[in-house]
């Protein structure tokens, strides 16, 4: 993994042990992208963005079943209206699982914040879901991943 940015929070990779993760993948490791030394968190997103996933997609990814164990549940959404609805509809379940949300296709720091003001209290950190798309089979997003299970 490429650390992006330490903002001293839980680093992201006992997603990817969890997941048995090997290698960095068909295109190789990511390059990085500048953070500021100084500054705020705002102004630390605002030089990651914007992120786009090119493997992810709106859609519906199929439920399926998956052996995971260890793996924190995440949920991966974007910045659309299929992602808004989802996150709306489901926020009491993510929030009762403790789970982290990836925003895999972002462009701007408001459109992060509006997806930030529709779900209070979940963590949301613009990341690209290529490598975890490839790793897990996942096409399309929002969707769920438990150490059980995808689903839509």
């Amino acid at each position: 993994l490429i650390v992006v940015e330490d903002r001293g929070g839980a680093p992201t990779l006992p997603y990817y042990q969890a997941l048995n993760a090997e290698g960095e993948g068909a295109h190789g490791p990511a390059a990085p992208k500048q953070t500021p030394r100084n500054g705020d968190r705002g102004e630390a997103e605002a030089v990651m963005l914007p992120v786009r996933s090119t493997r992810l997609s709106p859609g519906n990814e199929p439920r399926r079943v998956i052996r995971a164990p260890g793996l924190t549940p995440l949920f991966l959404i974007g910045d659309d209206d299929r992602s808004r609805a989802w996150l709306l509809q489901r926020r009491g379940a993510l929030k009762a699982l403790h789970a982290v949300g990836l925003v895999v296709n972002v462009v701007s720091p408001d459109a992060l914040a509006t997806l930030r003001r529709l779900a209070p209290g979940l963590m949301l950190s613009p990341v690209s879901g290529d490598d975890l798309a490839q790793r897990l089979g996942i096409r399309h997003y929002p969707v769920l991943i438990t150490t059980t299970g995808i689903e839509p």
